[in-house]
């Protein structure tokens, strides 16, 4: 028999808050994270906006010397699990670590440790290499890290499928618990991937926005003159918790995960398949066993590409029918940005929230939609309305796709 999983803890660490309440506030009030890249490193490439994040003391977490040994994106994912954690007021003493893991993924690793120590070879010598460079920057370092300072022995796993790496992860770990594996586990993705050099690759593709001179306007998920996505970076994580297990120690239950669909398209390495992501979302139903007229909201991708939006648009009227047209799909990238890696680790714990105060959140910067992206995006303004029960959607380059259902805890 499955197991229930359910949500005990989250953390989080964006361009629009370094905490679960602040992110949550200011995506009811349809603040933007999107801000001008002023770096002269940026002045040669096209797109000089970014969601970057400014506030950040990892000495909160770690001390200053042990913080210096890893990128950026393993203390954004250790600063949001330690938060998890803290919010789930699990007691570390009493749980059995055996039985505990830690699924963080991220899409790019420790890209700006490899390049810095790269440029420093090239500049200085091998010899100036650091001998941290590659512990720290290997993408499955967030999870080790994490687990040393927690102590969970469990599973430790990174995924990496670019922007579904959080939905998997999480998608993983529900897994590992529901079938019995493990009782509690730390999952969702970190990212920090403001870079020049990841810019000009982005840039060459054409896939990000070249809206300069409006920031707080370039992301507009399915709005008729979006151009591409906004990058951003940071952390969502998640922790997860058997539902016995989270009730015998009297947890303040947040949520529950009922689903998970995972499907690769075999198609293209950046253009989604006709059918992939509606193959996806119907597994997710399912294995909920659950009514596609039982869902009430949907958490879209809807990275504001020109293709991506519509596609994801077909996928939930072939999907859900005329039910489509009845309930309420945002994408509150239009705020946040593109966290790539971390994108569903963040827009997972917006959906819980969600669920729990019955708002549905914004689709900023909707205010000409495509008259190919017909559904109710929550234009501009979150509005309250009854969530029992919402999809959170990722997809990414090469064809990933991940859908999460989650319920509200009565």
């Amino acid at each position: 028999m499955k197991r229930r999983v359910v949500i005990t803890g989250t953390g989080v660490i964006s361009p629009l808050g370094n905490d679960t309440d602040t992110l949550w506030k200011n995506i009811k009030q349809g603040q933007s994270g999107i801000k001008r890249l002023d770096s002269e490193k940026f002045r040669d490439i096209k797109t000089k906006i970014a969601g970057y994040i400014e506030d950040f003391q990892s000495e909160t977490y770690l001390e200053p010397k042990e913080a210096r040994r890893y990128d950026l994106f393993t203390q954004y994912a250790y600063a949001a699990a330690t938060q998890a954690l803290e919010e789930s007021g699990i007691n570390l003493k009493k749980l059995n670590k055996d039985r505990a893991g830690v699924y963080i993924g991220s899409g790019a690793g420790g890209l700006t440790t490899l390049l810095d120590n790269y440029k420093t070879m090239l500049e200085k010598g091998s010899n100036r290499v650091s001998p941290f460079m590659l512990p720290g920057s290997i993408s499955n370092m967030a999870n080790g890290l994490t687990a040393i300072k927690t102590g969970f022995r469990g599973p430790s796993f990174s995924s990496a499928s670019a922007c579904a790496t959080s939905n998997h992860a999480i998608g993983e770990a529900y897994h590992n618990i529901a079938h019995g594996y493990s009782d509690v586990m730390l999952a969702g993705g970190a990212e920090a991937t403001i870079h020049p050099f990841y810019f000009a690759g982005f840039s060459k593709m054409r896939a990000m926005s070249t809206k300069n001179d409006a920031p707080e306007q370039a992301s507009q998920p399915f709005n008729s003159n979006r151009d591409g996505f906004v990058m951003s970076e940071g952390a969502g994580v998640l922790l997860l918790e058997e539902y016995e297990h989270a009730k015998q120690r009297g947890a303040n239950i947040l949520g529950e995960i009922i689903g998970y669909g995972s499907t690769t398209d075999a198609y293209h390495i950046t253009d989604p398949a006709p059918h992939g992501a509606q193959k996806a979302m119907q597994l997710a139903i399912e294995r909920a066993g659950i009514l596609p007229e039982d869902v009430d909201y949907i958490s879209a991708h809807g990275t504001s590409t020109p293709a991506g939006d519509v596609s994801e648009t077909t996928a939930i009227k072939e999907v859900f029918g005329e039910h489509a047209y009845r309930l309420k799909v945002s994408s509150t990238k239009s705020m946040t940005g593109h966290l790539f890696g971390a994108a569903g680790g963040v827009e997972s714990i917006v959906t819980v929230k969600s669920m729990n105060e019955n708002i549905f959140p914004p689709t900023m910067n909707l205010h000409q939609p495509d008259p190919d992206c017909d559904l109710d995006y929550v234009p501009n303004k979150a509005v309250k309305g009854h969530i029992e029960i919402a999809l959170s959607n990722g997809f990414g380059f090469g064809g990933h796709n991940a859908v999460l259902v989650f319920k509200k805890m009565k």
